[in-house]
């Protein structure tokens, strides 16, 4: 069972959707045990950053995600759920994010002829033999939308990244905590495959 995470953020259905498609057993909650209880646990979201972590609080599962790691189930973030699991953003000037990876979430630049938000579709540089992408050729492309990027603190953990004006940590993987800031589940037969790799994960749970 796969659990994706409720916080009233945008983007849940389409994750659900997509994980269906591929004939995955899963369901959008927040409840504490059911999360606890999953095989793999999602964190999809769009929207803004301190709103997110107000509504992960107010639902306490800004503890339920820490538990989740701590107990090495593995953990995909999406989009906003990629910021989320870092140290905080620019987008929310002194809300604190899960401190789950180190690095920070910077505003993308303005750059001559590049619209921010980023919309559409960016190749990705894969590096560093992320899981993720086992068996998806190099520079395939995937749909994003942003206005804000990651930079990793730590360069082994990123498998993924892009250019759009500066280049973009756009994916991390450190232990069974997997993160995208682009969206597979929008990212036709290309996302759907890593997905399929995210739900073969083998959990490590202690």
């Amino acid at each position: 069972m796969i659990a994706i995470i409720d916080y009233d953020a945008g983007n849940l259905k389409s994750v659900e959707k997509a994980l269906k498609l591929l004939g995955q057993e899963c369901m959008v909650t927040r409840d504490f045990k059911s999360i606890e209880k999953a095989d793999k646990v999602i964190l999809p979201g769009v929207g803004a950053f301190g709103m997110a972590m107000e509504n992960l609080k107010k639902y306490d599962l800004d503890k339920v995600i820490t538990e989740v790691c701590e107990k090495r189930i593995p953990l995909l973030g999406i989009c906003l759920g990629l910021q989320l699991l870092f140290d905080g953003s620019e987008e929310s000037s002194g809300v604190e994010g899960l401190h789950l990876l180190s690095g920070s979430i910077k505003k993308l630049p303005d750059e001559a002829g590049l619209k921010i938000p980023h919309i559409g579709w960016n190749s990705l540089e894969f590096q560093n033999n992320g899981r993720l992408f086992d068996g998806i050729s190099q520079n395939a492309y995937v749909y994003f939308v942003h206005s804000y990027y990651l930079e990793a603190q730590e360069a082994q953990i990123v498998k993924a990244v892009t250019d759009y004006g500066t280049t973009i940590h756009a994916s991390v993987e450190k232990g069974n905590v997997f993160a995208c800031q682009f969206h597979p589940e929008k990212s036709s037969s290309v996302g759907l495959a890593i997905l399929k790799n995210f739900a073969a994960i083998e959990g490590g749970r202690l």
